[in-house]
C-alpha cells in the first residue's frame, strides 16, 4: 500500500500485538531449551529465573504485520521498508545470541553499528531539520564530511542502547515503548507520514502482545534482542515520522517522547564517567534501581514512569494539535494559556520524581528530607548526615514491616545495613553499602547481565 490509512495502521496494530502474544510462549520454551534464562542476581530486581528471548516473538509480530500492511513494489518505498526490516532481523539474532552467549561489548557494539548501516543504505537518513526559531539546517551529505547518515548511524545506535538500558524491571521498557510509538504513530499520520505512521503503530501493537507476558511479575524477559530491536525501530520512526519532516515542531516532538529513557541513560552514563566506569558495564544506577531502594514495588515502579511518559506524550499531542498559533506567529492567548499550563505540568510532575529519586542533591531539600523521616534528630545530627549524602550519594531506604507499618533506615547512620524490599535484598545507598565510607565512592557494579 502506497498510502495506507489509520484504519490500516490499525490493522498493524492489531496484527502485531496477536502474532507477538501467540509466539511469546514458543519463545520461551526456546529460551528454555537453549538456556537463555535470567537467573537472580545480588542487586537485580528480579527474584527467579526467567526466560529471555521474548524479542524473537516481538520481531515476528513486526514481521508478519510489516509485510502485510507496508508497501511492496512502489518506487524506492519497498526498498527501505524491506532495508529496515533486514537491519531488524540482524540486530535481533545479534540480541538473542548476547543473551544465551553473552557476547562481549564490543561485538554487540559492532551488530548494532551493522543494523544501522543497513538502515541507513536503505534510505533511512537524515539529511536536515527543521529548528524551532531557527528554520531548516541542512547536513552536508557528499564527500568526506556525509554527516547526515554517519549522525543517523550514530542516532540509531544510541537509541537502541537507551531502550536496551532502560529494560531493568517487569514490564518497563515494552509499556513506554507501546506508549511513545502509538503518539508517534498519531503525530505522524497527522504530518502526512503515513508509512512511518504504520511502522510506529506495529512497533506500539508488537510491545503491547509482548507486554502481555512481562507485566510484574513477568513471566518473560525480551532480552537483548528485544530491548535492541526496539530501539532500531524506534529510532528509525522518530527520523522517517518526524525528523524529516519540514514541520516547526518536527524536532521538538521526539525529543519530549523520548525525555524519560533519555533521562535515564543520560544519567547513568554521566555517572559511570564521574566515576570512571566503562560506560557499559552494568550496574544498579537506574532510576528504577533507585526507585526499588526507596521501597517501590514493580508495580508502582512501572506506574510512575508510564504516568511520566503518558503526560509527557499529551503535551508533545498538544503541541501538534492545540491551535495555540495561527501559524503566521501569532499566538492565541487562550490557547497558549492551556499549553503553558499542561508544560508546568509536565515540569512540576518531573522535578517531583527528580526529587523522588534523589537524582540532584540539594542541601536545603535534604535537610527537609531527613528532618522529616527523622523528627527526633538534632540540627547538629542533620547537619552532619547532610554532608555526608552530599558526599556519597546514600539514601535513605523506606519499607514496609511485616505488620504493614513503613519503616525508615538511615543508611547514613548505618551503613552496611540491609532493607527487604517486597522479597528481595537490594543495596541500600545505590553506590555500595558493603562497607563503611568516609568520601565518595564508584558504584559497584551489578552482578551479571544486564538484561
Amino acid at each position: 500500500m502506497a498510502h495506507p490509512t489509520e484504519l490500516e495502521a490499525l490493522y498493524a496494530f492489531l496484527i502485531a500485538a496477536g502474532v507477538t502474544a501467540l509466539l511469546t510462549p514458543l519463545s520461551m520454551g526456546l529460551a528454555r531449551r537453549v538456556g537463555a534464562i535470567d537467573e537472580p542476581r545480588e542487586r537485580g530486581l528480579s527474584d527467579r529465573p526467567t526466560p529471555l528471548l521474548g524479542g524473537l516473538a516481538i520481531f515476528a509480530g513486526a514481521l508478519v504485520a510489516a509485510l502485510a500492511v507496508l508497501p511492496a513494489g512502489y518506487g524506492k518505498d519497498h526498498e527501505l521498508w524491506h532495508g529496515v526490516l533486514l537491519a531488524a532481523a540482524v540486530i535481533t539474532l545479534v540480541g538473542a545470541l548476547d543473551d544465551r552467549l553473552d557476547l562481549h561489548p564490543a561485538l554487540k557494539l559492532i551488530g548494532q553499528i551493522l543494523a544501522a548501516v543497513i538502515v541507513v543504505n536503505a534510505g533511512v537518513a537524515v539529511k536536515h531539520i527543521t529548528l524551532p526559531f531557527i528554520g531548516e539546517l541542512a547536513f552536508p551529505n557528499a564527500g568526506v564530511t556525509n554527516a547526515g547518515p554517519v549522525l543517523t548511524v550514530l542516532g540509531l545506535v544510541v537509541m537502541m542502547n537507551v531502550v536496551n538500558f532502560s529494560d531493568g524491571v517487569d514490564g518497563l521498557a515494552a509499556g513506554v515503548c507501546v506508549i511513545i510509538a502509538a503518539a508517534m504513530a498519531v503525530i505522524a499520520f497527522d504530518l502526512g507520514r503515513q508509512q512511518p505512521g504504520v511502522l510506529a503503530a506495529l512497533t506500539a501493537g508488537a510491545a503491547l502482545g509482548f507486554l502481555i507476558f512481562n507485566f510484574p511479575p513477568a513471566t518473560s524477559f525480551m532480552g537483548d534482542c528485544g530491548a535492541n530491536l526496539l530501539g532500531l525501530l524506534m529510532g528509525v520512526i522518530t527520523v522517517e515520522a518526524a525528523v524529516k519532516t519540514a514541520a516547526v515542531v518536527s524536532f521538538v516532538l521526539p525529543l519530549i517522547l523520548l525525555a524519560v529513557p533519555f533521562l535515564d541513560t543520560t544519567f547513568v552514563v554521566l555517572k559511570r564517567l564521574k566515576y570512571k566506569q566503562p560506560i557499559y558495564r552494568p550496574d544498579s544506577e537506574h532510576f528504577h534501581h533507585r526507585m526499588a531502594r526507596i521501597g517501590f514495588s514493580s508495580r508502582r515502579t512501572i506506574a510512575y514512569f508510564y504516568g511520566w511518559t503518558l503526560m509527557l506524550a499529551g503535551v508533545a499531542l498538544a503541541l501538534r494539535f492545540v491551535p495555540y498559533s495561527d501559524h503566521k506567529g501569532h499566538l492565541r492567548t487562550g490557547w497558549t494559556l492551556v499549553m503553558l499550563g499542561l508544560g508546568l505540568l509536565a515540569i512540576a510532575a518531573s522535578v517531583y520524581l527528580v526529587y523522588v529519586l534523589e537524582i540532584l542533591k540539594f542541601r536545603r531539600l535534604d535537610a527537609m528530607r531527613l528532618r522529616r523521616l527523622r523528627p527526633e534528630a538534632s540540627p547538629a545530627e542533620i547537619d552532619v548526615h547532610v554532608v555526608k549524602d552530599l558526599e556519597t550519594g546514600e539514601f535513605h531506604a523506606v519499607a514496609q514491616s511485616g505488620h504493614g507499618e513503613v519503616q525508615v533506615r538511615d543508611t547514613a547512620l548505618a551503613p552496611g545495613a540491609e532493607q527487604p524490599v517486597g522479597q528481595r535484598q537490594v543495596d541500600q545507598d545505590g553506590i555500595g553499602a558493603d562497607q563503611k565510607r568516609g568520601g565518595a565512592q564508584a558504584p559497584i557494579p551489578a552482578d551479571g547481565r544486564q538484561r
